[in-house]
């Protein structure tokens, strides 16, 4: 899974515009111009589709956590220089101020049941005995479940909205004021 996949998924679920996707950048101290932005979120079909690379994720993820949690005081944590599927998972847990129940039921709205123990192997360090590599659909599941949960519904004022508030049959006739239709008495 790409990142700019990440990017995409994240700003669709939470709705943040170019606006709010540079500004999350500034709040891990980094300046993105909205021109390198819109490239990272082209399709990856785009001939103009460029891979947001690792450091620039771990960079978005931080401002996501500042932004979401509040700025710790001091120096700004110094970004990974690679990532992996469980940084990333642990980031987005961290940002969304998550508990493990709250992150296995996240999973299960996308139809991914797991137990504890299993998704507490994704937050060991590497080199644990009981470290588990987080796969690119356990990922992309969390993803889903994070847009069930987190994704605002559209508004009532939205075109989509409007379209489905237009009756599709005639008003019964009972209910056609007869006033309105009769002709004036002269």
């Amino acid at each position: 899974m790409t990142n700019n996949y990440i990017l995409r998924r994240i700003r669709y679920t939470f709705d943040f515009n170019d606006k709010t996707m540079i500004a999350i950048w500034a709040l891990a101290d980094t300046v993105v111009t909205r021109e390198q932005m819109s490239i990272w979120l082209k399709k990856d079909d785009d001939p103009d589709f460029q891979n947001c690379s690792d450091r620039n994720m771990a960079i978005f993820l931080n401002g996501l956590i500042n932004k979401l949690r509040g700025k710790k005081e001091g120096p700004q944590k110094a970004p990974e220089s690679r990532i992996n599927n469980n940084i990333i998972l642990r980031k987005l847990k961290i940002a969304l101020n998550l508990i493990d129940d709250d992150v296995l039921a996240i999973m299960a709205l996308a139809e991914m049941e797991m137990g504890k123990s299993e998704l507490t192997a994704f937050f060991r360090k590497e080199g644990h005995k009981h470290y588990r590599r987080l796969q690119d659909q356990m990922l992309r599941r969390f993803l889903q479940g994070m847009e069930m949960k987190y994704k605002k519904p559209a508004t009532e004022t939205s075109a989509e909205a409007l379209v489905e508030k237009i009756p599709t049959e005639p008003a019964p006739k009972e209910e056609i004021n007869s006033d309105v239709w009769s002709k004036p008495k002269s």
